[in-house]
């Protein structure tokens, strides 16, 4: 199973559009934002520096749950940071890892300072579904001995 693909693998697969606010957008615009887009998270650059994630658990934990104004309220008030990345070699498995130990639902992908894209647990899984749908499909094959080999 290719659980120890890179996770760059997994970026060419779902492609690596990133959807970003500035720090000074108010919450009440990075919700619109993530209902437009269909995205749970939106990576908060500032400049062409990675400042932190904001997504829907932040609305719902430091806004909604404190009785914030998400109209007036800046995301940089409640973005996630300090950003836990991976760099494009990190495979799915320690990604999955990480997402579990840190209780985070999203990873930016990192080539240094330079972001390449954004990977969701819902892509991990999608992935190993398919990776593991792929093994399957192989195996049948070598079974009854359509394997080409």
């Amino acid at each position: 199973m290719t659980i120890s693909c890179t996770i760059s693998a997994v970026l060419q697969g779902k492609g690596s559009q990133v959807f970003s606010v500035p720090p000074q957008t108010t919450v009440y615009e990075a919700i619109r934002v993530m209902a437009e887009k269909n995205v749970g998270a939106l990576v908060v650059l500032d400049g062409e520096r990675l400042a932190g994630v904001f997504s829907e658990r932040d609305y719902t934990r430091k806004i909604a749950l404190l009785g914030k104004s998400s109209q007036q309220t800046p995301v940089t008030e409640v973005l996630s940071a300090p950003v836990i990345s991976v760099p494009a070699d990190a495979t799915v498995e320690e990604c999955m890892r990480l997402m579990t130990t840190h209780r985070v639902r999203h990873l930016p992908v990192m080539d240094g300072p330079k972001l390449l894209g954004i990977v969701s647990i819902g892509d991990l899984v999608n992935w190993i579904i398919s990776a593991q749908g792929q093994e399957i499909d192989q195996l049948r094959t070598f079974i009854t001995g359509q394997y080409p080999g």
